[in-house]
């Protein structure tokens, strides 16, 4: 087997940490978006998320650019979605808005973020299995852009808000293409036996209903078949199976069906073994352009407008996670039967328990997500080791990344960056443990500000009702 005990433990990997970020010439302390590492945690305390606005924005342009810039090669366009459940603040909702992208929200929390940063309501799109009846109707009446109908239920709810408001409110019909991911069971969404969206053998008649309300604009389909993709095989099918009842869908609603929602679930790298497979933004651009074009010709239609939902791939990788190594523990591999890490020359595993955990990264737990941790305070000629970063949380699941290498010096009082924590880490946070959620940073242009405030114990004491 492969020693990797020769591999740099010190390097940046630019592959997953943010575009830019590296360690200064003179002490090696890791500087994101010019500010050293040891400057945002002694500001701002420890743990801290930190996201490289820069990074996000350039990420954003880069998507939007790409798909927009080959669905008009085949002859169409498209729009946007920020998928704003990655993470999501007035000022992120402000980046995304700037950078010409549309929102996407899921709950009337998330709208309520969108219209604060000042969003175009004609530019969100409001998703959710069970969007409320009150949720409903302050999109329609706020002017939300479209609302994506989950249930045939909700064909009512809508149809009764528009009424209500005086408006006519743009819908899509969230369907189960019947495609399914190659992914995390909890993340593909497009099989039968899940909770979003209707079968798409129910399409027709769930559109002859929609139409027959005159506040109900049916605009097309949408179906979003999943998280971390790595390949197009199931957008190809999946847009076939959908494009292919849009002749009928034409036919019900009087009218060509002007759009298409592909959704998102684009995948990137969290670690540098998985940079060599992690797709590239303008190659899935290209790959998804050609494969609605084919589908469309197939079934004899034209080419609709085409909208897609990143989240995770505009913003995982501009996200760092600052920890404080607070312990250490070596544990003898010998006697554990893993012989994989003992084949890759390891007979001992280092633990390091840090100030944070699950309740700021809940992925490892729920997903059994894996990351890349790096010393952010210094660098170190020690010979490398095989370390396990865990948390502080009472849970032995309790860990931020399963296997690394650091250098073996790593000790009490360290600063460890963990990369691509830019999605769904702060926005699955909690305060198991009663541990404060850290703040939130944007840094850009060599100074760090707050975007998100932080908790301290204090607030989350005053939340309980003393007798």
């Amino acid at each position: 087997m492969t020693d990797h005990r020769t591999r740099d433990v010190n390097a940046i990997d630019d592959r997953v940490f943010p575009r830019g970020a590296r360690r200064g010439s003179e002490c090696g302390v890791l500087k994101i978006g010019g500010v050293r590492a040891t400057e945002l945690v002694e500001q701002f305390g420890s743990p801290l998320y930190v996201v490289d606005e820069d990074a996000t924005r350039a990420t954003a342009r880069e998507i939007r650019d790409a798909l927009r810039g080959e669905a008009q090669r085949v002859g169409t366009d498209a729009t946007v979605y920020y998928a704003s459940k990655a993470f999501l603040s007035v000022q992120t909702a402000q980046w995304m808005a700037e950078e010409g992208l549309a929102i996407d929200v899921a709950s009337g929390g998330e709208l309520m973020v969108a219209l604060a940063a000042g969003v175009d309501p004609a530019k969100i799109g409001f998703h959710g299995n069970n969007k409320s009846e009150s949720e409903i109707a302050r999109a329609v009446e706020a002017g939300v852009g479209t609302i994506i109908i989950d249930s045939e239920i909700e064909v009512a709810r809508i149809a009764a808000a528009t009424a209500a408001a005086g408006k006519r409110q743009r819908v899509r019909l969230r369907v189960n293409s019947g495609v399914h991911a190659s992914t995390h069971d909890y993340l593909a969404t497009a099989h039968e036996d899940q909770k979003f969206g209707m079968p798409l053998t129910d399409a027709p008649a769930l559109v002859r209903e929609i139409v027959s309300h005159e506040g109900l604009d049916f605009v097309g389909l949408h179906c979003h078949i999943g998280s971390q993709i790595f390949a197009t095989e199931g957008f190809r099918e999946s847009a076939r199976r959908l494009l292919g009842v849009y002749v009928e869908l034409a036919e019900i609603a009087g009218r060509q069906i002007p759009e298409l929602n592909l959704g998102g679930g684009f995948g990137i790298a969290y670690t540098p073994e998985q940079a060599a497979e992690a797709p590239n933004v303008a190659d899935i651009a290209r790959q998804l352009a050609d494969i609605v074009a084919e589908a469309s010709t197939e079934a004899g239609i034209a080419i609709p407008h085409l909208a897609f939902e990143p989240g995770r791939a505009v913003v995982g990788q501009s996200g760092v996670t600052l920890y404080t190594v607070g312990t250490t523990k070596r544990v003898d591999l010998t006697g554990t039967g893993e012989a994989a890490p003992v084949d890759r020359g390891y007979t001992e595993r280092l633990y390091i328990s840090v100030d944070g955990g699950m309740s700021d990264n809940a992925r490892p737990a729920l997903y059994g997500s894996d990351y890349h941790v790096r010393i952010a305070n210094r660098q170190s000629e020690a010979a490398p080791a095989l370390v396990r970063v865990v948390g502080k949380h009472c849970e032995s699941g309790d860990i931020v990344v399963y296997r690394d290498e650091l250098p073996a010096d790593v000790q009490p009082g360290d600063t460890l960056a963990v990369a691509v924590t830019g999605a769904y880490c702060w926005s699955l946070s909690s305060n198991y443990n009663f541990v404060p959620r850290p703040a939130v940073v944007a840094v850009r242009g060599g100074e760090g500000r707050v975007i998100v405030r932080g908790q301290t114990e204090a607030d989350l004491l005053a939340q309980s009702i003393v007798a």
